[in-house]
């Protein structure tokens, strides 16, 4: 029988559930929700739905289906929580960019995914192998980091006509350097371009859900991988 999954996208302002394309919901998040406060929520607004597995996309470093550093735009308490003990049915863990990006990815080469939001999120695919990164973290001028002045915080610095100059130098950049055949721009400010340059694709909302699903198609302990998570 084929399993129903519930994904689960936390971001760093709001948190985003579907069932299917169709079906989904979302309440706030922001610096004061920790694990025991998210798993409260995330009970009241699943009313209603059935499902077997959950997915879950969360904004910090992802090992080995852990969590190994709290985020910057959520409360404390996250590191070594058990999401599968406090649900009381299976759930795949994986960094909040990887699982867009694992959804995004439409072959063709290397895909480097970037996402626009609270901070930078970002992750790097081709083939069947999916390696999550931190770019967010990379030295800007002015002892500042890259998502400063690419997410949410350089959108208000800068205003929006030289934030739009601004994010198109640096993802030109970042494809150059990872030598990817395309980019995709996701997020929450992705909705701020009406045009992208060439080799940029623009992000979907249902991509969260699509990776999500072939999150499950990840055959632990096995040779035979349909995606390969790094």
């Amino acid at each position: 029988m084929k399993r129903k999954i519930l994904v689960v996208d936390i971001g760093g302002t709001h948190v985003k559930l579907l069932i299917s394309l169709r079906d989904e919901r979302e309440f706030p998040s922001g610096q004061r929700m920790g694990p025991e406060q998210f798993l409260a929520r995330l009970k009241e607004n699943v009313r209603g739905w059935k499902f077997d597995v959950v997915s879950i996309g969360f904004p910090a470093p992802v090992r080995k289906g852990g969590i190994v550093v709290n985020p910057k735009h959520l409360g404390k308490g996250w590191v070594g929580y058990n999401f599968s003990r406090a649900l009381g049915i299976p759930v795949r863990l994986i960094n909040d960019a990887a699982m867009q990006a694992l959804g995004s990815y439409r072959g063709g080469g290397r895909m480097l995914f970037l996402g626009l939001g609270t901070g930078l999120g970002s992750a790097l695919v081709w083939n069947t192998t999916l390696m999550p990164l931190e770019l967010g973290d990379l030295p800007y001028p002015n002892g500042k980091i890259i998502e400063n002045y690419l997410g949410i915080p350089g959108l208000e610095l800068l205003g929006q006509k030289k934030w739009k100059r601004e994010v198109t130098y640096a993802v030109a950049q970042l494809k150059k350097s990872f030598i990817a055949d395309y980019v995709v721009l996701g997020g929450g400010l992705v909705h701020r371009f009406t045009r992208l340059p060439k080799g940029i694709e623009r992000g979907r909302n249902e991509n969260a859900f699509l990776g999500g699903m072939r999150l499950w198609e990840i055959k632990r302990n096995s040779r035979e991988l349909k995606w390969r998570l790094l």
